[in-house]
């Protein structure tokens, strides 16, 4: 028996292993940016430090935990809730909690490797929020607003395609394997579609923002991973609600049911975390907190994990709460903090999502060693990694068709082509795979997640640089860069008009979400942030007492909403506007999104501009990535 203090020991040295294995990741990422190596990420060195220090603990560890079995006579009279049981001559003392392990056959036997083996749910709710509000928080409004329509296709449809796809391809493979320990059914597999459609391009987004690769591009695998992770949490709770309500056959009511659950989730999942984010916004506003700017970040911290603990108190989903949170947060607080709270805010979720994500991608090596159940069925893992493949290419091929149809600025065959590549997986597909590991079935399907990660970090992750080179991606650009660009394309047809004004349309800006912004710029931004203009002067005469009191002091003084998107979403991408004189003159009008216009350049002649016809012109790429 181990004295308290030697458990607290070996507690603390296995803590130390994965700091060491941090720390170890980090030098070699900081030696990997020195000398611009890209073929492998920090994710994936994490998860080789990690596979080696787990093959090292797994071969040089051999002590086998000691089991003994004692038959207590059941009696309610003589049954307490301390237990004394004596083994080999020792007496022993046991608290009975009245409470039974529901997967005893999955206890391991090695007790140096059981140390290293967390709860499931410690990656759930405490190390997943900080990476999912990172990923809200840090989110590129302009862009992913300009492209939101198929944004949502790609993560809703998509996500829904990807499993249905996964899950008959893999019912297929088991019953090929026809095995009877396994026992799964298609509702088995389709829960395995859903948990590996969680897609994680952390990787490739890593070296897109490094490499500066086309902003459309970044939007759009940004925000498919975004939504389509909470898409697919949301998609693995409502199937689970399936399988606990019926048996192997389908049944309509359940079905209904579970479809119902997951509109219900989702939504209330939704306005939980944009409530929190209003509480917040509105409390930040009417107070001075900012100016103590530690009680400041210390507020919006837990403001912003509450929304997590809350919904998933309710029965919600917490991870899609703390994404729409920390999308409210970035839209409407971060307005309200102090300038020395907007840097704090924003280190410390850039920290603690680097810290979660690395950590969590080290425990994916290791469990590769110290989980004692894995079960390996080639034919199963074969099949699964054809299903990701297939479905992924029936997943952005078909969906670009139908976008395509109605997008005036296209999404060109070189980008379908690289959205096809990004498929990686990663925490959240592991995160979900880890929490069921009971049966024979559930350890396949963990087993073979961690086979999926793995090979989609290192392969497509490592690929990335090269792939960009041979589709032809266009790399270096800025965001003014790609402005301007768009700006001379669409010269010649602006100044053919002669009745054109300044303010083209953004072509992917939907009338719904120009409308919505629209009352965002005029009503919300002012109820919930010092920004835009007075509530005054903008809201019905009857509602003037109203808009006084939520009118603040600064909303007067800055009647301008400089920092907002919206002007970015509703005019032109380039802020250009370009008039045609009755002399054939042109005279372009430049402004920015944060001074207003300063400069008038009137030219004789319009400039030389090479424009192509093509629908994938705004996409032209460099020879070399």
């Amino acid at each position: 028996m181990e004295t308290a203090e030697v458990a607290h020991k070996i507690d603390s040295a296995d803590l130390l292993l994965f700091i060491g294995l941090l720390l170890l990741t980090i030098f070699t990422i900081w030696f990997f940016k020195f000398k611009s190596i890209r073929f492998i990420h920090e994710t994936g060195l994490a998860i080789v430090y990690g596979c080696v220090i787990g093959l090292i603990v797994k071969y040089m560890t051999k002590r086998e935990a000691q089991s003994s079995t004692a038959t207590i006579p059941w009696t309610d009279k003589n049954l307490t809730n301390i237990i004394n049981v004596e083994v080999n001559g020792k007496n022993y003392s046991y608290v009975y909690s009245r409470t039974m392990n529901q997967c005893p056959e999955t206890l391991l036997t090695n007790a140096e490797l059981a140390k290293l083996t967390f709860n499931p749910e410690l990656f759930f709710n405490i190390l997943l929020p900080p990476i999912i509000f990172h990923a809200g928080y840090s989110l590129k409004k302009r862009h992913f607003f300009r492209n939101i329509g198929s944004i949502l296709t790609f993560a809703f449809f998509g996500t829904l395609i990807s499993a249905l796809v996964v899950g008959a391809v893999t019912y297929c493979a088991v019953l090929i394997i026809n095995s009877d320990e396994l026992n799964m059914n298609f509702v088995d597999c389709l829960l395995f579609g859903a948990i590996v459609s969680a897609t994680d391009p952390v990787t490739v987004l890593a070296v897109f923002k490094e490499l500066k690769v086309d902003v459309n591009l970044d939007a759009l695998l940004f925000g498919e991973s975004v939504l389509n992770d909470a898409v697919a949490i949301v998609l693995v709770g409502s199937i689970k609600k399936y399988q606990q309500t019926t048996d192997s056959t389908f049944d309509s009511v359940a079905f209904f049911s579970s479809l119902g659950s997951f509109i219900g989730v989702f939504f209330g999942s939704f306005a939980i975390g944009a409530a929190m984010a209003i509480c917040t916004a509105l409390t930040f506003k009417f107070t001075k907190i900012g100016d103590f700017p530690v009680l400041e970040c210390a507020i919006f911290f837990l403001m912003s994990w509450s929304s997590f603990l809350l919904a998933e108190a309710v029965g919600f989903t917490g991870i899609v709460a703390v994404l729409f949170c920390g999308i409210a947060q970035a839209h409407y607080t971060y307005q309200n903090l102090s300038d020395e709270s907007k840097i704090r805010t924003k280190q410390l979720f850039e920290l603690l999502n680097f810290l979660a994500e690395n950590f969590i991608f080290s425990y994916m090596g290791v469990s590769m060693f110290t989980f004692e159940h894995h079960q390996f069925q080639p034919i199963f893992i074969i099949g699964a990694f054809i299903a990701l493949a297939l479905s992924r290419a029936l997943n952005v091929y078909p969906l670009s068709f139908l976008l395509n149809l109605g997008r005036k600025r296209k999404i060109p065959r070189n980008m379908q082509n690289m959205m096809m590549f990004a498929g990686l997986r990663g925490a959240i597909a592991f995160t979900l795979a880890i929490r069921e590991t009971c049966s024979k079935g559930e350890q396949m399907m963990f087993t073979t997640t961690l086979l999926i990660v793995f090979m989609t970090v290192w392969m497509l992750g490592g690929g990335t640089t090269a792939m960009l080179t041979l589709l032809k991606i266009r790399v270096g650009v800025e965001d003014d860069d790609e402005q301007h660009q768009m700006t001379s394309e669409n010269f010649d047809q602006q100044a053919s008009l002669p009745s054109a004004t300044g303010g083209q349309k953004y072509a992917d800006s939907a009338w719904m979400f120009k409308n919505w912004y629209k009352f965002d710029k005029l009503m919300l931004k002012p109820i919930l942030t010092h920004a835009g203009p007075p509530l005054t002067s903008t809201c019905p005469r009857c509602c003037l007492p109203f808009a006084r009191c939520l009118t603040s002091p600064r909303a007067y003084a800055d009647a301008n909403d400089n920092e907002s998107d919206c002007g970015f979403i509703l005019d032109d991408p380039a802020a250009t506007a370009v008039r045609t004189s009755q002399h054939g003159s042109i005279e372009t009008t430049a402004t920015s999104a944060v001074d207003p216009p300063s400069t008038t350049a009137v030219t004789s002649q319009p400039p030389q501009v090479t424009s192509s016809s093509s629908s994938a012109s705004n996409f032209a790429a460099k020879p070399n990535a």
